[in-house]
């Protein structure tokens, strides 16, 4: 099935209201990813001294985290906004084949099938991370088609699961899934049932995608596809034809890091800018896109829209620390003409991730919660003692219904959102996030901050979340209070 045509309005004249509702449509959609899927580890710690043994750092462990990497990561990126995924892979039998496949498996609005290979390393990409640098890595893998059964496998299932599905991913790292004739089969299959077909690619032969309607190389890899240059637009688009004609493909988007992408489609050409305005981390960023533009095809969007939002949030993904994902709410947040303080006012998973990039910074994060309900000079105080105990403060804000079960019906005063927006002002405040339950506990389990803070009308035995402190090696301080300053006081003058 061919792509539609591109529009012709350029797309930067699209008004954010249309934008947004772009954004809102991706969760209607439905893919099938097949590909090399790894598992990608990060090891954190400090290093204090050089080892006697060679003159090496030593590394003291603090934490690891592991992830869905490759073909993984690109699953992690649909589900990020909304995108029901069936996604089919092979693992080694290994430790890492089992995490991989508990990690996928967690993930909601995911179909696995990862199939295991006996005796085949699951490919496992180790990180090691000290002050937010990262010190080494060291990779695990199998660089070898999978075992003929196995292809054949792959092929059968995925052949049932095209029918279910918008449209079809092949994420090609060259370990080894997609070698073989599998790719080949899987196109035919999916055009045989009037499914697109987008290819991120391997190598130099890109024979064995030959019809799909989109494929994605970097410019690097257009280059070595190619043999022609790439080193200006006219080039890129000249190649790109090349490519195109060669293989009988649809459409081909060339991603250029910091000089954004350019999109060829039927005659069209269009450049669209890099929309990052920091760059911190281009890991995954490929992976964003090709899930991006996965996600604007199946809800039903023209090709152009699903770039404009693939680079809007390859945009946001650069701009984190690690193999990180775009959510709806990241993507409507970088289209709003809003600005400032507001954008530090997140979802409890944003407020997670964002945690997760200071941290890998070598920031300590710290933690105050409450209701804030007009907020006083004495609230003021607390958060400007809570920041000087950290490098990032993060406030969990209890919501409305919560206020009311804690405060009696008459209260808050203020709406959450007013709320939010208020602390959000403050320069002492890095992130705020809003909680349901009435206590923060499972917030504070989520950040896992290195500082909790409350006020010094508690004793460190009554703060909530005081004993998970102690688990992970975090504190807990008491900030004073200002004599006299509380809501209720303020409320009662009020009322006279």
């Amino acid at each position: 099935m061919p792509l539609e045509p591109a529009a012709d309005r350029p797309f930067s004249d699209t008004p954010a209201a249309e934008l947004a509702d772009a954004i809102r449509s991706l969760k209607r959609g439905t893919a099938l990813v097949v590909g090399d899927a790894m598992l990608d580890r990060y090891v954190y710690g400090i290093v204090r001294r050089v080892s006697p043994e060679a003159p090496v750092p030593v590394l003291t462990v603090e934490r690891e985290i592991a992830m869905p990497g490759g073909a993984g990561n690109v699953v992690r990126n649909l589900t990020a906004v909304g995108v029901a995924v069936a996604f089919i892979s092979v693992v080694g039998d290994d430790q890492s084949g089992s995490d991989l496949t508990g990690l996928i498996g967690g993930q909601p609005g995911v179909e696995p099938w990862l199939l295991v290979q006996g005796g085949r390393a699951t490919t496992t990409k180790t990180r090691f991370i000290a002050a937010g640098q990262q010190m080494l890595r060291a990779d695990h893998e199998v660089v070898a088609p999978v075992h003929p059964r196995l292809a054949e496998r792959v092929v059968r299932i995925a052949s049932d699961a095209i029918a279910a599905t918008a449209v079809v991913v092949l994420s090609d790292y060259g370990k080894g899934v997609l070698a073989g004739g599998v790719a080949e089969q899987l196109i035919a299959a999916a055009q045989a049932a009037g499914r697109r077909v987008l290819v991120d690619p391997k190598g130099r032969d890109y024979t064995r995608y030959a019809g799909a309607d989109l494929i994605t190389p970097n410019r690097a890899e257009l280059g070595e596809a190619t043999g022609m240059p790439v080193d200006s637009e006219e080039a890129i688009v000249a190649a790109a034809r090349s490519l195109r004609d060669t293989h009988g493909f649809g459409a081909v988007l060339v991603t250029r890091s910091e000089d954004g992408m350019t999109l060829l489609e039927g005659d069209a050409v269009r450049h669209f800018p890099a929309e990052a305005a920091e760059v911190h981390d281009v890991s995954g960023a490929g992976d964003t896109v090709m899930a991006m533009v996965a996600a604007g095809l199946a809800a039903g969007q023209k090709l152009a829209v699903a770039v404009r939002l693939a680079n809007i949030a390859a945009g946001i993904v650069v701009g984190k620390i690690g193999t990180a994902v775009a959510r709806e709410a990241d993507l409507l947040d970088a289209i709003s003409v809003e600005r400032g303080a507001l954008r530090k006012v997140v979802t409890g998973a944003s407020a997670s991730e964002q945690v997760e990039r200071w941290r890998r910074r070598g920031w300590r994060v710290g933690f105050t919660n409450g209701c804030f309900d007009l907020l006083h000079p004495g609230h003021v105080h607390l958060l400007e003692q809570a920041r000087s105990w950290c490098d990032r403060l993060v406030v969990g804000l209890n919501s409305d219904a919560s206020v009311k079960r804690l405060k009696g019906a008459a209260r808050p005063i203020q709406a959450e959102a007013a709320r939010a927006a208020v602390l959000a002002s403050l320069a002492s405040v890095d992130c705020v996030t809003v909680f349901e339950e009435d206590t923060p506990e499972t917030l504070i389990r989520a950040l896992r901050p290195d500082v909790l803070v409350k006020g010094a009308d508690y004793t460190v035995e009554q703060v909530v979340g005081g004993e998970l402190m102690a688990e992970w090696g975090g504190q807990v301080k008491l900030a004073q209070l200002l004599p006299g300053q509380s809501t209720t006081a303020t409320v009662a003058r009020i009322k006279g």
